[in-house]
């Protein structure tokens, strides 16, 4: 299991927490690969986009145009967290949902 976030994020955070053997990539010093930014957008499009973000408001106007793909590559926080790479496959955000997908039971 891999999960992509920042390690400053409270989300992510609880993701760690409830998976201490995960591998844990900070998408702020690390980045985000290509090749998982491509299977995330494929899977969620426009939703893995966080643009409820601080990041996402501080952005000029003039920078908040394009592709989601281009957005969060050259700005890795705007990826909506954590995004969870489990058994090939991939889940976005740690809703009650996911959670329960992924075996966590409150």
């Amino acid at each position: 299991m891999k999960i992509y976030g920042i390690s400053t994020c409270d989300t992510c955070r609880k993701a760690k927490k409830a998976f201490p053997n995960a591998e844990f990539i900070d998408v702020r010093s690390d980045g985000l690969p290509k090749n998982v930014l491509s299977e995330a957008l494929r899977c969620f499009e426009s939703n893995l986009l966080n643009a409820r973000s601080k990041t996402w408001r501080d952005l000029p106007e003039n920078q908040r145009v394009g592709s989601p793909a281009e957005l969060i590559s050259a700005h890795p926080l705007l990826m909506k967290r954590p995004l969870i790479h489990c058994d090939d496959r991939l889940y976005l955000g740690w809703t009650k949902d996911v959670q329960a997908s992924l075996g966590v039971y409150a």
